[in-house]
This record gives C-alpha cells, sequence and structure tokens, in this order.
C-alpha cells in the first residue's frame, strides 16, 4: 500500500507541483491550501507524512503544528517544512527537515524517502 502524503500550501503551484512529483513516485497524495483544511484533511486522511509551509493566510504552519500535536492519531506524523521564509528549520524543531524554496526535487524525494520509505 502507498504510503500517505498531505501537502499543504497556499500557492496553487507548489500544491499541483508536489501532488504529481509525489503521486510520480507512488505516493498518494492530499493537498490543502490553508492550515484549517489541511488539518480537517489530516483527520481524515491520515497521512503518513505531512509537508507544511510555514506562512499562509490565516493560521500559520506552527500553529497547525500545535494543533496537530493534539490528536492522538496525528501527534507521531512526520512534518517536512517547505518555505520561502529564512530561518524556516526553527518555525518547527521537531520537523524531521527544512527545506527552503526554490528547492530541489531531489533532495525533497530523498527526504521523503527517508522520512517514510
Amino acid at each position: 500500500m502507498s504510503k500517505k502524503i498531505l501537502v499543504i500550501d497556499d500557492d496553487p503551484n507548489i500544491l499541483d507541483y508536489l501532488s504529481a512529483l509525489l503521486t510520480d513516485h507512488g505516493y498518494d497524495t492530499q493537498v490543502a491550501p490553508d492550515a484549517v483544511k489541511g488539518l480537517e484533511t489530516a483527520r481524515r486522511f491520515l497521512p503518513d507524512l505531512i509537508t507544511l509551509d510555514i506562512e499562509m493566510p490565516g493560521e500559520w504552519g506552527p500553529r497547525f503544528y500545535r494543533q496537530m500535536m493534539q490528536i492522538k492519531e496525528l501527534k507521531n506524523t512526520p512534518v517536512i517544512v517547505i518555505s520561502g521564509l529564512s530561518g524556516n528549520e526553527h518555525a518547527i524543531p521537531k520537523a524531521v527537515a527544512a527545506v527552503k524554496k526554490p528547492f530541489d526535487r531531489e533532495e525533497l524525494l530523498r527526504i521523503v524517502k527517508e522520512a517514510v520509505g
């Protein structure tokens, strides 16, 4: 069975690109355009991994992460931060990785594979 990845980002181009990239490499993906929909989708989809933008309208990524940590079924889900903000590696200290936009696709795929296989 394919590993499930939830992509949360407010940029529709990033959502489309990451969804296609991860699907092409055998992952089952869902996307969410903001943190609120991301949390709803995560509860329903129960992903094996989440890629998370930091700066989004409304709820920011760190607030999403704090809320996610309160949900028993999600609190051990690995998160990869993907953001254009400098210092993004400090936004979610427990993230398995922090990748700066624009990112290298091969590096991202390597990180995903290391995180979930």
